[in-house]
């Protein structure tokens, strides 16, 4: 193998082959920055992309979508996440806070962001703090953001460090009688003075915090969740691409987890295998705790523990998804351990399947449905179903069998905004789960032939103008095509 050398690039040369691999400055190791940039992950970032598959220029239209939605005199102040700790320094993978990495796409913790609204061309100011560039933490932890990247790169005015935080926001506070803050615990419900000083304590506890926590309460800051939330309701373009790949990863290890389903496995293997299968796919992490259940334990809607075995002729309930590039999937399947539906399996799985399609067709801008809407139907045809089964409904039962909601909006979060109406209509660029599910308890109230069994089927639904799109498609529903992941006769090698 030979090497030539030509303006700071590699060419390598194989004697054997035909070809030649370009190996660019891109490729330098370690990296410069404090997250991939498409100067240091050019196999993961395209050069007009800020994070992968989102322009630089969507966090702009994001950011100034939100500004000229907010009233004049108007500031901003959105927080980065935290290091979170298992025990003593032992810490957990970093993920961004979602509103904060919607609006800067910028990935370092203990940073945090204003924007100031003005009559400039841009229509705000914006100001990041972050931690900069430190030699000796980048010895322990790798390279943090510079100053003058984050001017560059993330097209910020000014950019300061984190210390500043505290008394910039003293300095400007008093300018702006519109002011939205975006508590690092707004999934808490304290009153705003309360929760501002969490906001100033989550920075550390600086000597100036409780000087600006007052400058905030005068100011009667407002929640900026609901704002962004608003806006991350649709999706865009390059939203809904990534969201589809993140289905399609989920989904296709639905199908080879199926395929390595056999009684005698533990459910831990089987969420161990489904994991695996999307780290390799490229998702960064499960978007959830996955629910694995056998038997009986899918009569538990959130049952995690994963830790018991799988017996002969039972189901199995996966309810697990990915997060891929930024953004969740939620998929749930159920399918029999050894291969094949038994009857009364395969009755109730139909019912729960034909209800689940109804639901899913009606998932479009045209249908004029709400969530609570669309959630009654759900009940309707459920009820049906079950009559047709010979179950026996008195008051309560349908409850009983069916104790949870059809659907939660999904995207960055799993759940994607506590603001989000379920009494809104269904937009074009929503994407929101359809889940039903019969989960029958061992009671004389009910067909016994049907005793322990629990259904759950959902799928992440695209909302269109006037049909929707499944985007976890890629995960077999149909019966025969679950039996054939699970007996390997799908073809689980195009998947």
């Amino acid at each position: 193998m030979s090497f030539r050398l030509v303006k700071n690039r590699t060419f390598i040369y194989a004697s054997s082959r035909s070809y030649a691999t370009e190996i660019s400055n891109a490729s330098l190791k370690p990296s410069p920055y404090g997250q991939p940039l498409f100067q240091s992950h050019s196999h993961l970032i395209k050069p007009d992309e800020l994070t992968p598959g989102i322009h630089a220029q969507e966090y702009e239209d994001r950011r100034r979508s939100l500004m000229n939605r907010l009233p004049d005199n108007s500031l901003v102040v959105s927080l980065a996440g935290t290091i979170k700790y298992m025990s003593g320094k032992i810490f957990y993978k970093f993920r961004q806070a979602s509103d904060f990495w919607y609006l800067t796409g910028f990935e370092e913790p203990d940073s945090a962001v204003v924007l100031e609204k003005n009559h400039s061309a841009r229509g705000y100011r914006m100001t990041l703090f972050s931690s900069g560039s430190d030699s000796n933490k980048e010895q322990w932890d790798g390279a943090n953001t510079t100053f003058a990247d984050a001017r560059r790169v993330f097209q910020v005015d000014d950019a300061r460090h984190i210390d500043d935080f505290p008394s910039h926001l003293r300095s400007v506070v008093h300018q702006y009688s519109n002011v939205y803050v975006d508590l690092p615990s707004s999934r808490t419900r304290r009153t705003s003075r309360t929760t501002t000083k969490s906001l100033l304590k989550y920075l550390s506890g600086r000597s100036e915090a409780d000087l600006v926590v007052e400058s905030l309460g005068k100011s009667r800051p407002k929640p900026l969740a609901p704002e962004v939330g608003r806006l991350r309701a649709i999706k865009s373009a390059s939203e809904q691409k990534l969201m589809r790949m993140a289905a399609d990863i989920s989904g296709r290890a639905h199908a080879k987890t199926m395929r390595f389903t056999r009684p005698g496995l533990s459910e831990a293997a089987l969420a161990a295998h489904f994991n695996y299968l999307c780290s390799l796919s490229g998702a960064q992490r499960l978007a959830y705790v996955p629910v694995v259940a056998s038997g009986p334990n899918a009569l538990i809607i959130h049952y995690t523990h994963n830790n018991q075995l799988i017996s002969q002729e039972e189901l199995i309930l996966v309810d697990a998804g990915c997060e891929y590039n930024g953004y969740a999937s939620d998929i749930t399947r159920t399918y029999p351990a050894d291969g094949t539906f038994t009857p009364p399996q395969r009755d109730l799985y139909s019912a729960v399947l034909a209800a689940q399609k109804a639901l899913v067709a009606l998932c479009h801008e045209g249908s004029n449905l709400t969530l609570h809407e669309l959630h009654r139907k759900s009940c309707e045809l459920l009820r049906q179903e079950l009559l047709q089964l010979g179950f026996q409904l008195h008051p309560g039962d349908l409850e009983r069998l069916y104790p949870h909601f059809i659907s939660h909006p999904i995207g960055i979060d799993l759940h994607e905004s506590d603001s989000f109406s379920r009494s809104g209509s269904l937009k074009a660029g929503m994407v929101v789960t359809v889940e039903p599910g019969i989960y029958v308890p061992p009671s004389p109230a009910f067909p016994k032939h049907y005793h322990n069994l629990g259904i759950r089927i959902e799928d992440e639904v695209l909302v269109g103008k006037e049909h929707p799109v499944v985007l976890s498609a890629s995960a077999p529903k149909e019966i025969v095509d679950v039996e054939g992941a699970c007996q390997g006769s799908l073809g689980l090698e195009s998947f």
